[in-house]
Parts: structure tokens; C-alpha cells; sequence
């Protein structure tokens, strides 16, 4: 038995949980996904941005009207893609994904030529009608499958998704990964297929009774490496991408797999109440993962020190300083959710702090961060 079906299987005896416990995993999955997804694509939105537009459906600072659009209507695909997958009667098929790029896209749209001297017409929903390609590292073209091509090897690849998945010979992680791949070499359609990827990636994973993972944009160049390998290994000919192999793609499986046994380890622990909050931002340059995650061992080490309180802070006051040195991003917002108090009183306290010369605020509310002068 794997790490992974070790961890799936005691997942499975927490099942069902209480609403409101699975009401924030799915809050917390909906701000991650949208704005990582997005944003390994471009879009300007920032976090903040996006859970205010997917809360209250208000709009704050300045960024493309079509990337708000966008953002609302792949929060609108997540949750068909979902509808989708619980539906076990209904096998996959050509005419959701269609259906689902569609969505995403909120319609068909106009963009720009590269080169800025022509206007033409997305078609959301159906498949390409002119060819796509990218640009490698290394500065040479690289051709996904021709539109003549397209619809035959999208095709294949449901019926190949169908038999996988009736046969069960290969893991969930493994068969989720591989459609990711064999997806991306078609790229059938005209834009959107990165994030189409990743829905069906968690289409699949959701579908089989495990958590829905994030790719975060913080580690696009690993992503893309991964995927280059991938490349490598199974050679430039769309129809040999079309058919890739479990060996041949094994870097994209061993990455996907990865993260499903992170989210595990995310998971399992705020089910069964031992952290209290948890984010799937990750930032491989500082090394930081999951900022938001404070565990009821480390609460448990922030006990108040009347004796060595030469400073006359209150116990409340301590554990504010104490959990901006765990995480100096840390908000007031969730100061108060983990003091289980209000942000009123957190906000006082806070200004105690200020005056005392223990804290200060470098940068706005939104973007700053909290820089500790003295402990």
C-alpha cells in the first residue's frame, strides 16, 4: 500500500464531515484554484481581489474587466466541473469539455495578433480551427495537434480516459496525470487549455473520492519544466503526445502525486481539528509552505510568561507577536479567528503594540507585512 492510499484510505473514515468543516475546505479550495489557475495564465487579479469578486461579487483596484469576467466564470466552471464528477452514471465525454471551455471563457471573445496588427475571434466551445503552437526555451516552435487532427485525437483520448477508468489498473493520480499530458499535446482549443487541464486533472481526482488539488502560479517554472521533460521523453509529433505513455510521463506523475499527498497532509490535520487554518499558496523561492497553517502544537508553546514579561504585555498581546514571527503576513482577520475574539479588540491591541515599539506595518494593509522590532 502507497503513502498516498494509506492517506486516502484514513481520509475516508473522517467521511462524512460536519457541513460547516466541508463548507471552508471548499471555500478555501474555491480562492485557491481560481486565482492559481488563472493566474499560471495571466491574469492580473490579485488574491485579495479574487475573494472579494468571489464572496461579494465586488471589484477593488485596478485590473482588465475581462480578467474579472474571467475569474467569476471559471468559479462557474469549478463548480459544473464538480456537478460533473459526482454524476458516476455519466462517463466523461467531448461535449462537457466543450461545454466547460465554453464557461471558462465566458464567451467568445477578440484578442490581439502578437506582432499587434490584427484583431481575430475566439470561438469558445469548439475545437480550433486555425493551428496553435508555443515557443520553447530554446527559441524553436513547438506544434500542438493541427486542426485537422483535433477532433479524431479528442476523440481517442475520452474513449482512452473511458477504458482507464473502468480497467482501475492505473492509480488515480497517475490516470489524472496522464490526461493532463496527452490533454495538452492536443490543446484542442484556441485558448483556455491550460486551465481546462487542470479542472479535468481534479474532475478526475474529485470523481474518485480524493481531495481537488492546486498547482500554485509560484511554481509555473517547475510546472513547465515538468512538462517539458515530459516532452523530451516522448518526442515532438503530436500524435506521439496524443498516446504518451505512464513511463513516459512519469515527471508529471510523480509532480501530481505529489501534491495530492501534500493536500493529504493538509487535509486530514484540519479535519481532525489539529490546525486551525490552511492555504495551498506556496512560494518555493522563500520556501514557505502553506504561510497560513498554524498547528495546535505550536498554540500549545505560546503560553504566557507573566515572570520574563518585563514589557508588561498582556497574554493576548504575547501570542500577536508570537504568531507574526510565525508568519509576519499573518492579517488582523485571522489574528482574531485563531484568539477566537473579535477584530476590534485585535485591532486595539495591535495599536498597543504599535505604540510600544514591538511591531510595525511595512506596506498597505492588503500588500505590507508585519516587521517585529523587539521580542
Amino acid at each position: 500500500m502507497t503513502t498516498i492510499d494509506k492517506l486516502l484510505k484514513e481520509w475516508q473514515s473522517l467521511q462524512p464531515l460536519k457541513p460547516e468543516l466541508q463548507h471552508r475546505i471548499d471555500q478555501q479550495f474555491m480562492f485557491d484554484f481560481n486565482y492559481n489557475s488563472n493566474h499560471l495564465e495571466g491574469n492580473t487579479l490579485t488574491y485579495g481581489q479574487t475573494k472579494l469578486l468571489l464572496l461579494f461579487g465586488k471589484t477593488e483596484g485596478e485590473a482588465l474587466f475581462r480578467d474579472y469576467e474571467e475569474m467569476k466564470a471559471h468559479n462557474v466552471g469549478l463548480e459544473m466541473m464538480k456537478r460533473e464528477a459526482r454524476d458516476k452514471e455519466r462517463p466523461l465525454s467531448e461535449s462537457f469539455i466543450r461545454e466547460l471551455n465554453s464557461t471558462i471563457l465566458a464567451g467568445d471573445f477578440y484578442k490581439t495578433s502578437n506582432d499587434g496588427e490584427y484583431r481575430y475571434k475566439i470561438h469558445t466551445g469548439v475545437y480550433k480551427t486555425r493551428p496553435n503552437s508555443v515557443i520553447t526555451p530554446s527559441g524553436e516552435m513547438f506544434d500542438y495537434a493541427s486542426p485537422e487532427e483535433t477532433p479524431s485525437m479528442m476523440a481517442d483520448l475520452v474513449s482512452w480516459y473511458q477504458d482507464e477508468e473502468q480497467k482501475g489498473a492505473l492509480s488515480v493520480a497517475a490516470l489524472a496525470a496522464l490526461f493532463h499530458f496527452r490533454y495538452i499535446r492536443i490543446h484542442p482549443f484556441e485558448d483556455g487549455n491550460g486551465r481546462i487541464a487542470r479542472l479535468l486533472v481534479n474532475y478526475i481526482l474529485y470523481r474518485h473520492g480524493y481531495p481537488m488539488i492546486v498547482i500554485p502560479t509560484a511554481d509555473r517554472k517547475n510546472y513547465l519544466n515538468i512538462l517539458g521533460q515530459c516532452d523530451k521523453n516522448v518526442g515532438t509529433e503530436p500524435y506521439l503526445g496524443a498516446n504518451a505513455t505512464i513511463e513516459q510521463t512519469k515527471p508529471l506523475v510523480d509532480y501530481i502525486a505529489a501534491f495530492v499527498e501534500k493536500k493529504f497532509q493538509l487535509i486530514i490535520p484540519f479535519a481532525k481539528g489539529e490546525i486551525r487554518e490552511f492555504s495551498e499558496n506556496y512560494d518555493p523561492e522563500k520556501n514557505i509552505d502553506n504561510q497560513h497553517i498554524i498547528k495546535n502544537d505550536k498554540l500549545n508553546d505560546l503560553e504566557y510568561d507573566p515572570e520574563n514579561n518585563v514589557d508588561n504585555l498582556n497574554q493576548r498581546q504575547q501570542l500577536i507577536v508570537k504568531f507574526i514571527k510565525m508568519n509576519n503576513k499573518i492579517s488582523r482577520t485571522e489574528i482574531a479567528k485563531l484568539l477566537k475574539t473579535s477584530d476590534s479588540t485585535i485591532k486595539r491591541e495591535i495599536q498597543q503594540l504599535k505604540e510600544k515599539g514591538f511591531i510595525e506595518r511595512i506596506g498597505s494593509d492588503r500588500g505590507g507585512y508585519w516587521k517585529i522590532n523587539k521580542l
